[in-house]
């Protein structure tokens, strides 16, 4: 496949995907909503006056939140969404990543790896503490 091809193929789909990830993203956030109003319109009310006397809730294994997803808990499909909206930014410049590879733009590439490098300790650490 010629080199304009592929960087045709390339700059319609980035854009593309990126928009599909966003569309999940606010299809699962507003299921969550949806599913707050409708089954635990006090739940965030609830855990704001619990974090005002001390009593703050930790971490919850990703396992769980899977479980309780499929269980339909508003929390945990809203906290999916936001995982899921987290993935834009992280796409994109890993697709700008990708070009700056294939033009052999090696400032770029340099400059893109630190950032997405950034992204991905960032996610990590927050993930972490």
């Amino acid at each position: 496949m010629p080199k304009r091809e592929e960087d045709r193929i390339l700059r319609e789909w980035t854009p593309i995907i990126l928009r599909s990830i966003l569309i999940v993203a606010m299809v699962v956030l507003g299921a969550g909503l949806v599913l707050t109003y409708t089954f635990a319109p006090d739940y965030y009310v609830e855990r704001y006056q619990a974090a005002q006397h001390g009593h703050l809730i930790g971490k919850e294994p990703v396992g769980l939140l899977f479980d309780r997803v499929r269980q339909g808990n508003p929390h945990a499909v809203l906290t999916i969404g936001l995982f899921v909206l987290t993935l834009v930014p992280l796409a994109r410049v890993a697709f700008c990543f990708m070009l700056f590879v294939r033009e052999r733009d090696y400032t770029y590439v340099a400059l893109t790896a630190y950032v997405l490098a950034g992204l991905i300790v960032g996610a990590l650490a927050g993930s972490a503490g």
